[in-house]
């Protein structure tokens, strides 16, 4: 490009304007441009193709009525389009000019479009990959329990609206559960809160209590109506406490969340499909 400036300003010592016609700018007063399509010199304020009736552009400028009024019109130079525009929409790139529909480079093929290299595609081809295979993998161990915290965070304001329990409890000492009752029963749930304090144990003979459900658990042959955890199905322990449970790090239950309460049998270690007590009916 160096040389053909210089070669540019030896053939034009004798005639130093820029060649547009009408314009005196001079070289000595302006950095010259040279267009990349026609090969002439510019000044700055024609140095676009568009701006001195570049050879290389097809661009053409056509005139249509408009209220009684003749207006220009720019058709879109993309092969196969008619669409035309009262002003005029060029490409950055390849400076050509294209209706609106066109005029993203991706839309008109543009020709001086980047073509991701092979090593970056298969890159973003990987990356996409990925993000679509967590999109479909279904949620489970801390992100599940993060989850059920949250939920039961906004549960909690809900429930202490409605729940029944002990009045006489210390508003410290409640904790706050959506008990999910056994299956074939009239009703599917209940809001009641318990003592922290009080085991497993008092827990599902307060809330059978509650919910008028035959427990039958000092009966050794009779199922037996055991507290699940929501998540994992397990039965909890009936000497343990509420508190122990909530203050559990590995696998806890939340004051707001939810519990199952279900009839078992005395070898039975929990529900098997906890989803199917939160199912919309």
């Amino acid at each position: 490009m160096g040389l053909y400036l210089f070669f540019i300003f030896f053939i034009k010592r004798k005639r130093i304007l820029c060649d547009v016609s009408g314009c005196n700018c001079l070289f000595s007063d302006f950095l010259p441009f040279v267009c990349d399509g026609c090969k002439e010199v510019f000044c700055v304020e024609h140095r676009r193709r568009d701006s001195h009736s570049c050879s290389e552009i097809s661009i053409k400028k056509e005139t249509v009525k408009c209220g009684g009024n003749t207006c220009p019109s720019y058709p879109c130079t993309y092969h196969g389009c008619n669409g035309k525009e009262l002003l005029p929409v060029v490409c950055s790139h390849c400076e050509k000019h294209f209706c609106l529909v066109h005029r993203h480079q991706d839309d008109h093929e543009c020709e001086k479009l980047e073509v991701p290299k092979p090593r970056m595609a298969a890159t973003q081809q990987l990356v996409k990959e990925i993000v679509e295979s967590k999109k479909s993998a279904p949620a489970r161990g801390r992100r599940g329990a993060k989850n059920s915290e949250t939920a039961a965070k906004v549960a909690l304001m809900k429930l202490k609206l409605h729940a029944v329990g002990d009045k006489s409890l210390p508003q410290t000492e409640r904790t706050y559960f959506q008990v999910f009752l056994p299956k074939g029963g009239t009703d599917k749930s209940k809001p009641i809160f318990f003592c922290s304090k009080w085991s497993v144990g008092k827990v599902v003979d307060y809330a059978a209590s509650l919910a008028s459900l035959k427990n039958n658990n000092n009966v050794l042959t009779a199922k037996k109506l055991r507290l699940c955890h929501p998540l994992s199905g397990e039965a909890l322990q009936m000497d343990s406490t509420l508190e122990s449970w909530v203050s559990n790090t590995v696998c806890p239950l939340y004051n707001g969340g939810n519990v199952i309460l279900e009839y078992l049998d005395n070898d039975c270690k929990g529900v098997d499909d906890v989803n199917s007590y939160f199912a919309c009916p």
